[in-house]
C-alpha cells in the first residue's frame, strides 16, 4: 500500500504551537493517521486509498489563515524506512521509558526500553497521544490482566502491556501494514505473548478485557465506544487518546451514554488521554 504525505506550511507567529495543533486536529478528522512537526510546517500521512483530495482542498479553502501552502506526494513503501531513519530520534517518557529504533546507539538504561521500527504505522512515542498513553500505563497494575490494544499501529502499547506482565494481550488494527509491523516489533522486543489480528470492532464479539487501550482519532473513537463498553470487564479500565482538548466534552458525553465515567486524565500540548470506568 502506498501512502500520501502532505506538507502544510503556515506563517510563524506567537501562537505557532497552537496553529500546528489545530492543523493536526483538522487533518485527523480527514483520516490522516500520523504526523511530524517541523519549523512552521506539519507533515501528515494517510493510506492512498483513504486520501480524499477534494476534502483536503475544501479544508484548505475553509481555513486560509492556517494553510499558507500544501504540498502532496506519494510515498512508496520502500521509502518509509529511510524517511524514519532520517527523522526518528529516540523518545523518553517520564524519565522511565525510552523508545528507540534498531539503528540508534547509546540507548539510555531506563526502566523500560522499547525498540520500534515504525514502517507505515503510527506509534513511536513522539506524538503527544502515544506519550500520554504510555505515561498513564506506567504505574497501572497490568500484571495478570487481559489487555486489548485497539488500533495498535506499531504495537507499542501492546508491547508495553506485555512487558508489564499482562496475562493476555490482543492487538488489533484495520491496516495490513500495522498488522505486519506490530508483529515485527513484538519479535524485535522478544515479546511472544501478543496476539495480533487485522480487522475492526467486529472481532471483539464475545470477548472481555480488564484494560482496553485505544489511541485512535476522535471520530473512530466515538463510533467504537459501544463496542468497548460491551467488552469491558467489571472494574475494568478503558484508556483512550487521540483527540484534542476541545473534543474532550464530546468524548465524555459519548462515554456517559455508554455507561462509562471519566476518572482521570492527562493533558499535553492540548492533547488528552483519559481513563473511563463503569458508572
Amino acid at each position: 500500500m502506498d501512502y500520501i504525505e502532505i506538507t502544510c506550511t503556515y506563517t510563524a507567529n506567537s501562537n505557532t504551537v497552537e496553529v500546528s495543533e489545530i492543523i493536526i486536529a483538522l487533518l485527523a478528522d480527514l483520516g490522516f493517521e500520523s504526523f511530524a512537526e517541523s519549523e512552521n510546517a506539519v507533515k501528515a500521512y494517510i493510506p492512498d486509498v483513504n486520501f480524499n483530495a477534494a476534502a483536503l482542498m475544501e479544508l484548505v479553502e475553509a481555513y486560509p489563515e492556517l494553510f499558507r501552502s500544501v504540498d502532496t506526494r506519494c510515498i512508496k513503501p520502500e521509502n518509509w524506512n529511510h524517511l524514519w531513519e532520517s527523522n526518528f530520534p529516540m523518545a523518553e517518557i517520564a524519565g522511565r521509558i525510552v523508545v528507540y529504533a534498531p539503528f540508534h546507539t547509546d540507548i539510555p538504561e531506563l526502566e523500560y526500553r522499547i525498540s520500534i521500527m515504525p514502517q507505515m504505522s503510527f506509534g513511536t512515542g513522539h506524538h503527544e497521544t502515544t506519550s500520554l498513553m504510555l505515561e498513564m500505563m506506567l504505574d497501572l497494575d497490568i500484571s495478570g490482566k487481559r489487555v486489548l490494544d485497539m488500533g495498535c499501529g506499531t504495537g507499542i502499547l501492546a508491547i508495553f502491556a506485555a512487558m508489564k506482565q499482562a496475562r493476555t494481550v490482543l492487538a488489533i488494527d484495520i491496516d495490513q501494514w500495522a498488522h505486519l509491523n506490530a508483529a515485527e516489533n513484538c519479535q524485535r522486543n522478544n515479546i511472544h505473548s501478543v496476539e495480533i489480528l487485522q480487522g475492526g470492532c467486529s472481532l471483539l464479539s464475545g470477548l472481555s478485557f480488564d484494560l482496553i487501550l485505544s489511541n485512535i482519532n476522535r471520530n473512530v473513537l466515538l463510533a467504537d465506544f459501544p463496542a468497548y463498553a460491551q467488552c469491558l470487564a467489571k472494574d475494568g479500565i478503558l484508556q483512550v487518546s487521540g483527540f484534542y482538548k476541545e473534543d474532550f466534552p464530546e468524548i465524555i458525553a459519548e462515554a456517559k451514554h455508554n455507561g462509562l465515567r471519566m476518572t482521570e486524565h492527562l493533558e499535553k500540548n492540548n492533547w488528552i488521554a483519559a481513563w473511563f470506568r463503569e458508572k
